[in-house]
């Protein structure tokens, strides 16, 4: 079984898995919404992920979601796993950071005073942290 990202398929097949006609094919690549790969001789080849795609833009579209409607959605959804994937690394970085923090007070102050200082605290289940970057 091939990796979900390589291309395999020829169009006449990715539209019969997702029940579009290829020139539907052809005009969602025109418009950014899919890229499949291409042979050397510019012949193109669906991978898995893009005929998942397909059906998920095929679902958007049949309940009634125009087809700017359905680039805003997808963009939001590549934008939301990209900042999903950034927090996750944030979390890890700061729990380095504390620990990093722990292990220096440790060695210098005594765990009284350490354990007053607002960073080495859980956060509440309920409480967010938010980190601010300024772009320059």
């Amino acid at each position: 079984m091939p990796a979900p990202d390589v291309g395999v398929y020829v169009i006449s097949v990715a539209a019969q898995l997702t029940g579009l006609h290829p020139q539907t094919l052809r005009t969602y690549e025109r418009m950014g919404l899919i890229l499949p790969d291409r042979t050397g001789g510019g012949g193109r080849r669906y991978s898995h992920r893009d005929i998942e795609m397909l059906r998920v833009i095929a679902d958007l579209t049949a309940s009634g979601i125009g087809i700017e409607g359905v680039r805003r959605i997808l963009d939001l959804e590549n934008r939301l796993a990209a900042l999903s994937a950034r927090n996750e690394e944030l979390v890890v970085e700061l729990e380095a950071t504390r620990e990093a923090l722990r292990q220096a007070l440790a060695a210098r102050r005594t765990p009284e005073q350490a354990s007053r200082l607002p960073v080495l605290r859980r956060p509440d289940p309920g409480q967010s942290v938010v980190v601010w970057r300024r772009n320059r």
